[in-house]
């Protein structure tokens, strides 16, 4: 599955961009914090609307600002994990899980891959971070995505769960089933999980 994105667009005084081409496997953004690398996710995901630029998953377009597409996300097909992992408060993990997933269908494999099984009937408040940030990247892989993106998956982590999550990633990476775009400023991460980097800056003005 191709990922094909050209997107730009102005946040607050910074003029974003960022253009790349992704099989399967993994992407990094790459920057400073304040280039603009989780406005580019929201304007993949359809949180944010680009000013100009397309955004292309194999043989569909999602957006294209000139020919006037812009599919809601929803209709994306694209499993997004946030900085934070946002799980439902008043739902257990299961049916955290489950969320947007049409079926029970994969809810075994996917928490034996990621190692939550023991976890499908604790409350998210009980979860520590590595936990959470694993259910909810098991909500993105339920919803059967044609593609993943994460935001920052390793921050605020420490260091016992960041190499907990980080080979979660490198499974998903290595698997081969689909394009993952993941932002971090961080060298070392990228350098260690990226199948391809794109380096992001930003114009003022």
């Amino acid at each position: 599955m191709r990922f094909d994105v050209d997107v730009a667009g102005r946040v607050g005084e910074t003029e974003v961009a960022c253009a790349f081409s992704a099989d399967a496997g993994l992407t990094v953004l790459f920057g400073a914090s304040g280039v603009g690398k989780t406005s580019v996710l929201n304007m993949i995901a359809g949180l944010m609307r680009p000013a100009r630029g397309s955004v292309r998953l194999g043989e569909r377009t999602l957006f294209d600002a000139a020919a006037g597409i812009d599919l809601p996300p929803e209709r994306r097909g694209i499993g997004y994990v946030f900085q934070d992992a946002r799980l439902f408060p008043h739902r257990r993990v299961r049916a955290n899980l489950l969320y947007g997933a049409t079926d029970e269908t994969g809810l075994g494999e996917t928490c034996d891959f990621l190692g939550i099984a023991h976890l499908l009937d604790r409350w998210p408040k009980t979860l520590s971070g590595g936990e959470a940030r694993r259910v909810a990247i098991g909500r993105a892989l339920l919803s059967r995505p044609q593609a993943l993106l994460l935001d920052e998956p390793l921050s605020f982590l420490d260091a016992a769960r960041r190499s907990e999550i980080e080979r979660v990633i490198l499974g998903l990476r290595d698997r081969g089933e689909l394009p993952i775009v993941m932002v971090t400023h961080d060298a070392g991460e990228a350098e260690r999980l990226a199948t391809q980097m794109v380096h992001m800056g930003a114009e003022q003005g």
